[in-house]
């Protein structure tokens, strides 16, 4: 019985070495990673039982990326096997500045594409939950697929499961005028919106009326942030609204923070400086502490301060999923050094 349920998919993770392109690289580091399993893995490692839904193919691959997920302790039973399709892959080219990191996405005919409603029993998924997880990447992979997250969300609603819904808007896989006409159905059925200011304006087309002065590379004010988190939950009636702000001056040098509003509060915790290992995943590792902390300590304040801390770690890692401890979160809380741990 999982205190966390997520849903989506997953894809194998090659990245050339040293910096190198794609074009010029003679070895690949595999990896793992797929937003919703990210969220698992996470809420895994902080202490909570998860479980992941999804389709896989009956191959090594399909069984490698499970494996990886049990390794992590993600439940992995209610995962559905097929002969159909396959898994989909994603290259990373690593940037340094002035060039950015780039993805290159080869997913096209996954397993999951072409899941089906009704072959989940999401009763039976459900039984005994707490929580349930998804993101806009899993509506977007097919018509099917977000015929499925309708069908979860109604589930996890009858259920009585707290839902939490990453906004997560992909250009790849669809355009935003798909990517608002089939997810505002969608967020009567969300709880906890998660997102960013710029996905937010991509897809439901609420952006601040007035911005903060910009100096450098940092946003003065942090008002534009909360006015669209207000106008979100205005417009949907949602529970709490938490906003990811990232700044990134530099490939590997980023800022990081977040908010949230729920009960006509706003809640904001420290922004964190990262020398980054790996920033993919970070918004994930930021869902998973961000329903961690308010399953533990039934606050919004505690949700925002674990989410930002976990997903601040997260960025020191390789790879997509995030192998900090609730121990290294807490110690960060209390403003852990950056000495040698001895």
């Amino acid at each position: 019985m999982a205190d966390v349920v997520t849903f989506g998919e997953a894809m194998i993770r090659l990245s050339p070495p040293n910096f190198q392109r794609l074009e010029q690289t003679v070895s690949l580091d595999v990896q793992i990673g797929g937003g919703e399993l990210n969220v698992a893995v996470g809420v895994s490692r902080l202490g909570l039982k998860s479980a992941w839904v999804s389709r896989l193919p009956k191959n090594a691959l399909g069984r490698l990326l499970e494996n990886r997920a049990r390794q992590a302790g993600v439940d992995t039973s209610e995962i559905l096997w097929t002969d159909e399709g396959r898994l989909g892959l994603y290259f990373v080219e690593f940037g340094a500045a002035p060039r950015p990191s780039s993805v290159l996405y080869d997913r096209a005919y996954s397993s999951i594409s072409a899941i089906r409603t009704g072959e989940v029993n999401w009763e039976e998924v459900f039984a005994g939950a707490k929580w349930f997880h998804t993101s806009g990447i899993t509506p977007a992979l097919s018509d099917s697929a977000a015929a499925v997250t309708r069908e979860a969300l109604q589930a996890a609603r009858e259920a009585g499961v707290t839902v939490s819904y990453d906004l997560n808007y992909r250009g790849k896989l669809w355009s935003p005028a798909k990517a608002q006409s089939v997810q505002e159905p969608l967020m009567e059925y969300v709880d906890v919106l998660i997102t960013t200011e710029e996905d937010t304006n991509v897809v439901f087309k609420i952006k601040a009326e007035s911005r903060g002065e910009e100096k450098g590379f940092e946003r003065v004010s942090a008002e534009p942030y909360k006015e669209v988190a207000r106008r979100l939950k205005e417009k949907f009636n949602f529970r709490a609204v938490a906003i990811t702000l990232r700044e990134n001056p530099l490939v590997w040098r980023n800022t990081w923070t977040a908010i949230a509003y729920a009960d006509g509060k706003f809640y904001d915790d420290v922004k964190y400086d990262l020398e980054i290992v790996d920033r993919i995943g970070g918004g994930d590792s930021f869902s998973a502490g961000f329903i961690y902390g308010y399953l533990a300590h039934k606050s919004y304040a505690a949700a925002v301060r674990y989410g930002n801390a976990f997903s601040a770690l997260k960025h020191t890692n390789p790879g997509d999923f995030n192998w900090a401890t609730l121990a290294e979160v807490e110690q960060l809380l209390k403003g852990a050094s950056l000495r040698v741990a001895r």
